[in-house]
């Protein structure tokens, strides 16, 4: 359900009241962290994610355009705290000139770290001009070594594409390199220790995320998700892992627990989004490729900026409804909660 913020319901900003204020809720968390969500289009069918005949995507009227986009960032920015941008999709390789709208969030003033999650597939020939650009990092999703196993799981034949991009990441300098993992029961889940090795040999950070209720068939089942706690004995059949106390003290609002590979400086991370989430210290705001505010993933609801910006809203009016939707933040994503209901968008449009 989308939430309209109409002007007339907002308070009235006084002359020259523009200092930067949070975006807290009422549990006392602040949000720092910004998810754009820059498509809802993805170049894969992950089974875990979508059908095979893909989705119903959006218009391209409906989508935020590149000016749009600066402008939001720019007010979360300058006005409500926002000092990391993630971009995100769908997939985010698929936004016509997307070396251009990087390079105009790098310009922002105070300027914010911009991270990109990515499938992999057309990294290999962008990642340079990405890093030009602006871009200071790069997250990319692979599931498994194996090219068959790719294919079954992905229903498209481009692991080597994926393979090849995370290597250009790397010699971009998009440091750190980190390459998610999501592991599903029967099919890739014997995979954990070869995903490590291969991440250790090619100075990759792996995380590894439990599966989460959000694929559009609805399909996920709690008793089929390979947990957290099996990723780990899986590891730990082959390596020595030790929580470092270093990195423990300095995780703050960070989703993976990171555990440091006996033997090496190197850290693998396990994000246990189900079994044991962390929604106390999140610090994360979303905002959908269609310009609306999501509190979380798992948010039944959202506040509609689009309406705003189209309907030629100020800036603090526009900083005004962002705060009013993030007041409205829920202490926790409820999956363990026996009303919980999956969102109605899957997580190809809330955006990663």
């Amino acid at each position: 359900m989308t939430v309209l913020l109409g002007l007339p319901g907002l308070r009235t900003r006084r002359p020259g009241a523009d200092a930067q204020r949070p975006l807290a809720d009422a549990y006392g968390r602040v949000a720092s962290d910004l998810r754009l969500s820059l498509t809802d289009r993805c170049n894969l069918r992950c089974t875990y994610c979508m059908p095979a005949e893909g989705l119903d995507w959006l218009g391209h009227d409906e989508l935020l355009d590149d000016d749009e986009i600066v402008r939001l960032v720019r007010i979360g920015v300058e006005r409500l705290g926002i000092t990391t941008v993630r971009l995100t999709g769908g997939e985010p390789l698929l936004r016509r000139g997307l070396e251009g709208l990087v390079s105009r969030l790098a310009a922002l003033e105070p300027r914010p770290s911009l991270a990109l999650t990515t499938n992999g597939i057309g990294l290999a020939s962008r990642a340079q001009g990405l890093a030009d650009a602006g871009l200071d990092r790069v997250n990319v999703s692979l599931d498994t070594m194996d090219a068959a196993t790719f294919a079954r799981m992905t229903r498209r034949r481009r692991h080597a594409d994926v393979l090849a991009g995370i290597r250009a990441a790397h010699a971009a300098g998009l440091a750190p390199v980190k390459m998610n993992a999501v592991l599903m029961r029967g099919i890739n889940d014997h995979e954990a220790p070869a995903l490590l090795r291969w991440a250790l040999e090619h100075g990759v950070q792996l995380r590894f995320i439990e599966q989460m209720p959000l694929d559009a068939q609805h399909g996920w089942s709690r008793t089929a998700m390979v947990t957290a706690a099996e990723i780990l004995e899986r590891l730990r059949a082959e390596f020595a892992l030790v929580v470092d106390p270093a990195h423990a003290a300095a995780r703050g609002s960070a989703p993976a627990e990171l555990f440091r590979v006996v033997g090496t400086d190197q850290t693998v991370g396990v994000i246990a989004s189900v079994t044991q989430p962390f929604c106390g210290a999140c610090d994360r705001v979303r905002l959908t490729a269609d310009g609306q505010v999501r509190t979380c993933l798992f948010a039944r609801e959202e506040s509609d900026l689009r309406a705003l910006l189209r309907g030629g809203a100020d800036d603090a009016t526009i900083a005004d409804a962002w705060v009013v939707a993030m007041a409205g933040k829920q202490p926790g994503h409820g999956i363990d909660d026996p009303s919980f209901l999956q969102p109605d968008r899957p997580m190809s449009a809330i955006g990663g």
